[in-house]
C-alpha cells in the first residue's frame, strides 16, 4: 500500500537512533536518504510489523515513477544504509513487489525471515509466477496480497501461495466485506484491514475477525532519514572487477577499505539475521568470511544499479535481465562443457557485465579497463566473438524469443549442438528462478 498525494506530518522517531529524524520541517539534504514505514498492529494495539515505503524527501509523499527502482531503494536503505535493526527492530517488514521484482535478484538481499513480499494488485498470476512463489516460500519468504476489494477467480487461485490478505477498506464495497473476510478466514489466511481511518472502521474490522490493522487511524507513515552512502561509480566498478577474479580475503579486504561506505553496509549485512551468526561481526575480515564473495558481489551490483540520482534504473528490462542472462549463460556453458568450470565462470561474468556499460553510461572499452576482464570476456562483450560471444548472442536471442537466430547460432558450431530448443527452454526457466534456491556459500 503506497499512500499517494497525501501530506500528513510524519510521526516522531521511535527507534532511538541518533542518525534518524522524522522532522517534516527539516531542510532536504542532498546527501540524505529517506524511507517511509507504517505500523501494522494487532487486535490489542501491539506492533506486529511495518510496511516499508519509498520516500525521496521528508515530505512523506510517494512519488513513484518506476516500481523496480522504488523497491531497490527501499531494500538498499533498509538492509544497508539505515540497517535492519534501526528500521524493523524485531518485527517483519512488508515490501511491495511487482511481477518483475519477484524474479529479480533484489529478493535475495532480503533475509526471508524478516520480510513479507507484498504482491501488488496489478500483478497477473499464472503458472510461472505460482512456481516462483513456491520457490520463494521454500526459501522462507511469506507473501501478502495487496489491495484486495472483492472475491475473484484469480484471487482464489492465488490463495494457496499467500499468508496474508490485505483488504482495502476505502475501495471495497462495505456490504461485501463480511462475505469476503469470512471466505478468506475459511482458507486460513491472516487478514489485514488496510486504510483504516476512523474508529468506526476499526470497530467494524475487529467484529469481522480481522487479525491485523493498518491506516491513518493508528499512525501515519513515519519518515526515517540518514546520510546517503554513495560510493563512486569508479570505485564500485573497480570492486566488481576484483570480485570477478576470485580474490583472496587479503586482496578483497584491501579493495574494500577504499570503499568505506560499502564497508559500513557490508558490516550491517553480515550482522543481519540472514547469516545467523553466533556473535556479531566486528571486523571487515570477519564480514567478508561470513558474507562470501558471491553475496558481496551481488550487493555491490545492487548499489551500482540502485543509485537513482546518478545511475538510474532503466524503464526497459536491462537491469532486471542481467542476473538471469548471466545464469543462463553459465548453465549453457556447463551443458556444453560439463567439466570446464572456468568456462562456466567466464560465461557468467560475460552475462553480468554485458549490460553494465548501458546502465552506467560508459563506453564498453572503458568499463572493461576498469574491471580488468579477461581477453575472452572482452572480445565477447565488445565484438561478440569467440564461444562466449556466441553464448551471449544465444542468450540475447532467447530473451527476444528469436527462434531463427537461435537456430543459426546453435547450428553454426558443433559445440553448440547440445543446446537444443528443449534444453534452451529448460535453461531459461532455471535461470529465471535460480535465485529462489540461493544460499550464501
Amino acid at each position: 500500500m503506497q499512500p499517494v498525494d497525501r501530506t500528513p506530518p510524519p510521526g516522531d522517531s521511535a527507534d532511538g537512533q541518533a542518525d534518524l529524524s522524522a522532522e517534516s520541517s527539516a531542510p532536504r539534504e542532498p546527501e540524505s536518504v529517506y524511507l517511509g514505514r507504517q505500523p501494522i498492529i494487532d487486535r490489542k494495539g501491539a506492533l506486529h510489523a511495518y510496511e516499508l515505503l519509498f520516500r525521496d524527501s521528508p515530505d512523506n509523499r510517494a512519488r513513484i515513477f518506476d516500481d523496480v527502482q522504488a523497491t531497490a531503494h527501499v531494500v538498499a536503505r533498509t538492509v544497508g544504509e539505515i540497517g535492519l535493526s534501526a528500521v524493523l527492530g524485531d518485527h517483519r517488514g512488508f515490501v511491495n513487489m511487482n511481477r518483475d521484482l519477484l524474479f529479480d535478484d533484489i529478493v535475495h538481499i532480503m533475509p526471508p525471515e524478516r520480510f513479507v513480499l507484498e504482491i501488488l494488485e496489478t500483478v497477473t498470476f499464472d503458472a510461472r509466477l505460482f512456481k516462483r512463489c513456491e520457490q520463494l516460500r521454500a526459501a522462507g519468504f511469506q507473501f501478502a496480497l495487496d489491495d484486495v476489494v472483492a472475491l475473484t477467480e484469480p484471487l482464489h487461485e492465488a490463495l494457496p501461495y499467500v499468508d496474508y490478505v490485505k483488504i482495502d477498506f476505502l475501495a471495497a464495497d462495505r456490504a461485501h466485506i463480511p462475505e469476503l473476510a469470512a471466505t478468506l478466514k475459511r482458507h486460513g489466511k491472516t487478514l489485514i484491514a488496510e486504510k483504516i481511518e476512523t474508529h468506526q472502521d476499526f470497530d467494524e474490522a475487529s467484529k469481522l475477525g480481522f487479525d491485523l490493522f493498518q491506516g491513518y487511524f493508528f499512525a501515519r507513515p513515519q519518515v526515517l532519514v540518514t546520510r546517503r552512502s554513495n560510493p563512486s561509480r569508479t570505485a564500485l566498478l573497480r570492486l566488481l572487477g576484483v570480485l570477478s577474479g576470485e580474490p583472496g580475503i587479503a586482496e578483497l579486504e584491501a579493495e574494500l577499505k577504499l570503499n568505506p561506505n560499502v564497508v559500513v553496509q557490508l558490516l550491517r549485512l553480515a550482522n543481519s539475521s540472514a547469516f545467523k551468526l553466533a556473535r556479531p561481526v566486528s571486523s571487515l575480515r570477519e564480514a567478508i568470511a561470513a558474507t562470501g564473495t558471491r553475496q558481496i558481489s551481488r550487493w555491490t551490483q545492487l548499489l551500482l544499479y540502485a543509485d537513482g540520482r546518478h545511475l538510474p534504473w532503466r524503464s526497459d528490462p536491462l537491469v532486471q535481465l542481467v542476473g538471469t542472462r548471466a545464469r543462463f549463460m553459465e548453465l549453457a556453458a556447463r551443458v556444453m562443457q560439463p567439466s570446464n568450470e572456468e568456462f562456466a565462470d567466464a560465461a557468467f561474468m560475460t552475462g553480468i557485465f554485458s549490460l553494465v556499460h548501458v546502465v552506467v553510461d560508459l563506453p564498453p572499452v572503458e568499463i572493461i579497463q576498469l574491471l580488468k576482464l579477461s581477453r575472452e570476456i572482452c572480445d565477447a562483450i565488445v565484438e561478440g566473438s569467440g564461444p562466449l560471444g556466441a553464448l551471449l548472442r544465444i542468450s540475447q536471442a532467447a530473451e527476444r524469443g528469436d527462434a531463427p537466430e537461435l537456430d543459426s547460432s546453435t547450428g553454426s558450431n558443433a559445440g553448440f549442438a547440445v543446446l537444443t530448443p528443449v534444453v534452451l527452454a529448460e535453461l531459461q526457466f532455471e535461470a529465471a528462478t535460480w535465485f529462489g534456491a540461493h544460499r550464501v556459500e
